[in-house]
């Protein structure tokens, strides 16, 4: 598929931001997939080729966080391979599952992340007591969002954050950074997928992938400085526009 100079700059652009976002409160699909839509490109190729992109702004955002002291990756070490198992399990049930109920499911779900991080006093970056082990339901975690980020996806991010928080007593900024590290394994996953059917548009993700390398790091960045008082605005924010996004159709169709 050929795209325009002025096409390739605009998702440049577009990646930059999505990536900027994603870094901070994540929901940078909100973004890049209606861009990816809008030069042309077809609704599975723009799933994939988003899938691309979205690995490589969310890769240097968990970098980011990850240096400055955000991440252990040995306590991740499992939860990455469960949320891979989850993804990849997710997106073979994607191909004969009716996903036509999460339609309405999803929307109700991130309505009440909004509401639970508009009113809870929880969602601070001061470490909480865990609910649970880490070491035993971390894994779980991963295996349950990374399965429905292969079948679905939107508000994967959310929900991580949602796990790592009131489950495992997580402060806010740090649970971003450790979402990056699982939403990156998922949706890499879920590329290798896409890479193998074929359906990966490379000079469309190659364009994006500029902007997503700044957007990642200068998005995490700005998540570390201004930490829960601009993260937590923001996720209510986002959550609550994909909902409206995903109701969108049904109500009005």
């Amino acid at each position: 598929m050929e795209l325009e100079l002025t096409a390739l700059l605009f998702l440049a652009v577009a990646g930059f931001l999505a990536a900027f976002l994603d870094a901070i409160a994540g929901g940078g699909g909100l973004i890049s997939l209606p861009a990816l839509l809008s030069v042309g490109l077809p609704p599975v190729a723009a799933l994939a080729t988003n899938k691309m992109q979205s690995v490589v702004g969310t890769t240097v955002a968990a970098i980011t966080y990850w240096r400055k002291g955000y991440i252990d990756i040995k306590n991740l070490i499992t939860p990455i391979v469960f949320t891979i198992i989850g993804s990849v399990a997710g997106a073979v049930t994607a191909r004969s599952l009716d996903t036509a109920f999460l339609n309405l499911l999803v929307p109700i779900l991130l309505i009440a992340v909004s509401l639970y991080f508009a009113i809870s006093p929880k969602m601070t970056d001061d470490a909480k007591k865990a609910r649970l082990p880490f070491l035993i339901f971390g894994p779980v975690m991963g295996f349950i969002v990374g399965y429905y980020d292969g079948v679905f996806g939107p508000g994967t991010g959310s929900f991580f954050i949602v796990g790592f928080v009131t489950l495992f007593g997580f402060g806010l900024t740090r649970a971003v950074g450790n979402t990056k590290v699982l939403n990156a394994t998922s949706n890499l996953s879920a590329l290798c997928f896409f890479i193998f059917a074929g359906e990966v548009i490379w000079v469309a993700g190659a364009a994006m992938i500029v902007g997503q390398i700044a957007g990642g790091y200068l998005g995490a960045r700005v998540g570390m400085k201004f930490g829960a008082n601009l993260i937590k605005p923001l996720i209510v924010v986002i959550s609550m526009t994909m909902a409206i996004r995903l109701l969108w159709p049904i109500i009005f169709s």
